[in-house]
């Protein structure tokens, strides 16, 4: 999974050339992001919690606000500014995930056994449909 995290800062570096937003690119971008919060949000941080004996991981909390957040600036069309917060957010929220007291530090930590079972489930998530952008009011970002 962090592995992933490598793949998608590239996929948000490719939507901004030059200058200039690449729509493409941020499709892609917005893609893969999508997917990879739909593993953790599907996938990981439930099979944490039931293996918790239905106490979830203290990480819980701030990751998904992060997730809502993160899905909030998807759903506008691309900008500058709104990339520029993306980067932002994804460089607060991956160290969260990494590293030995991150999210997925403590899966390995408590799927033990069942490592295989979880990795299958992580690669059938499949990518989210997406929706047309959403032009409406203006999302607060927190700082």
């Amino acid at each position: 999974m962090a592995g992933d995290h490598a793949a998608i800062d590239d996929s948000l570096r490719a939507v901004d050339v030059d200058g200039n937003v690449d729509g493409a690119a941020f499709e892609t971008f917005r893609r893969v992001l999508l997917r990879h919060i739909a593993m953790e949000e599907k996938v990981l941080l439930p099979y944490a919690r039931a293996k918790r004996g239905g106490v979830p991981l203290p990480l819980a909390a701030p990751l998904r606000s992060d997730h809502g957040e993160i899905a909030k600036l998807l759903v506008r069309s691309p900008t500058h500014e709104g990339l520029a917060w993306l980067r932002a957010l994804l460089d607060r929220h991956n160290p969260l995930e990494e590293g030995e007291d991150g999210l997925y530090a403590a899966c390995d930590r408590l799927a033990g056994m069942e490592t295989l079972y979880v990795l299958q489930r992580l690669r059938a998530q499949p990518f989210p449909p997406l929706a047309k952008y959403n032009e409406g009011p203006s999302h607060q970002h927190r700082k």
